[in-house]
C-alpha cells in the first residue's frame, strides 16, 4: 500500500494496523521512519518543503513496492510519504516491510527507502535563515 499525503502519520498506529491486517502471516515487520532534520550541510533548517507530481509520484512508489515484492517473499508493504511544508522533527516518510522471516523484511525495507530516495519524483526545498535552496535528489542521505 502506498500513500502520498500532506497530513502527518502515526508510526505506531500504522504498524499496528499492518500487523492486524497481516493476520499472523508475518514473523517480522521492519520499518524506517524519516524525519526532518534541523541541520543539513552545516546550515540550520527552519522548514523543508516537498513538492511532487500527483499521479507520477504514486506510480513510481507503486513500482518500488512491486519490485520489493518480486525480489523478496513479503506478506505486506507500506510506503507513506508526506508532501508540503514540514518543520524539523516532523515525519517525512514511513516504509514498512513484513515477511515470515526478518532477513527478507530488513532487505526489502532497505531497498524501498534507498530506491525511493533516488527514484521517486520528489523535490525538496530547504528554508534557511539566509534563504531557500533546492536539494539535489540523493544528496540528503549522507
Amino acid at each position: 500500500m502506498i500513500r502520498v499525503q500532506a497530513d502527518d502519520f502515526n508510526t505506531g498506529a500504522e504498524l499496528e494496523r499492518l500487523r492486524r491486517e497481516n493476520n499472523g502471516q508475518a514473523g517480522a515487520m521492519v520499518s524506517f521512519t524519516g524525519l526532518v532534520r534541523d541541520l543539513n550541510e552545516g546550515d540550520n533548517i527552519t522548514q523543508l518543503t516537498l513538492e511532487h507530481y500527483p499521479g507520477m509520484t504514486e506510480k513510481a512508489l507503486k513500482k518500488i513496492e512491486a519490485q520489493a515484492n518480486e525480489q523478496w517473499d513479503l506478506t505486506a508493504t507500506l510506503i507513506i510519504h508526506r508532501v508540503g511544508p514540514l518543520t524539523p522533527n516532523d515525519n517525512i516518510v514511513l516504509v514498512v516491510a513484513a515477511s515470515a522471516h526478518r532477513k527478507q523484511a530488513f532487505r526489502a525495507c532497505e531497498f524501498m527507502i534507498d530506491t525511493l530516495k533516488t527514484n521517486a519524483p520528489f523535490w525538496k526545498k530547504e528554508t534557511l535563515i539566509e534563504g531557500d535552496r533546492w536539494i539535489t535528489p540523493g544528496n540528503s542521505n549522507k
